[in-house]
């Protein structure tokens, strides 16, 4: 069994996270074999590029089915950026897209302020900065963290989402993977 499988689904940020994942010295493998991501011990739903596309991808080879089976097994999964994202039940993105449904709510397109929102911002309750890039927002009741009143984070169960890249956060990022890793 594979340490920390990162999802493939045809675009997304996977190399930086694994080149993160190398820096703190975990074991870690790209795949889109939904056996491996079912019985990884920790999963990262990685995430750069359109919902409508990534979601095709996920429900074609069967990785979304291995992550809702996963979320309701218990398995640790991060979600990064699009990742949180499609964790949702729903994205406004691409005229109306259906999500994994892990959790409650909806991503809706940001309209205030700087769209996209690009940069390192801190995040609130937690203190710490960290780099963002999007131009769409979740809104669900899982929310543990934001930031200027947008939700930067959110968690039900053993799954963890979060709007920002922690690949690109620098040593906050780093610190902010090994502690989600030691806690599967």
């Amino acid at each position: 069994m594979t340490a920390v499988v990162v999802v493939d689904y045809g675009a997304g940020n996977t190399r930086s996270v694994c080149a993160a994942l190398s820096h703190l010295e975990r074991e870690s493998v790209i795949s889109s074999d939904p056996h491996a991501i079912r019985d990884a011990e920790y999963v990262i739903l990685p995430g750069v590029g359109s919902a409508r596309s990534a979601m095709a991808q996920l429900n074609e080879t069967g990785v979304a089915s291995a992550l809702r089976k996963r979320f309701r097994d218990g398995g640790s999964t991060l979600g990064i950026c699009l990742g949180m994202q499609l964790a949702m039940e729903r994205s406004e993105e691409g005229g109306g897209v259906k999500g994994l449904g892990l959790l409650e709510g909806d991503v809706v397109r940001l309209r205030d302020g700087r769209v996209p929102r690009l940069g390192w911002s801190v995040v609130e309750p937690w203190g710490e900065a960290f780099y963002f890039a999007h131009s769409y927002a979740v809104r669900s009741p899982r929310e543990v963290a934001s930031v200027d009143g947008v939700t930067v984070a959110v968690r039900r169960g053993a799954f963890l989402g979060v709007q920002f890249h922690p690949e690109k956060s620098g040593s906050a990022g780093l610190e902010f993977l090994d502690q989600c890793l030691s806690l599967a």
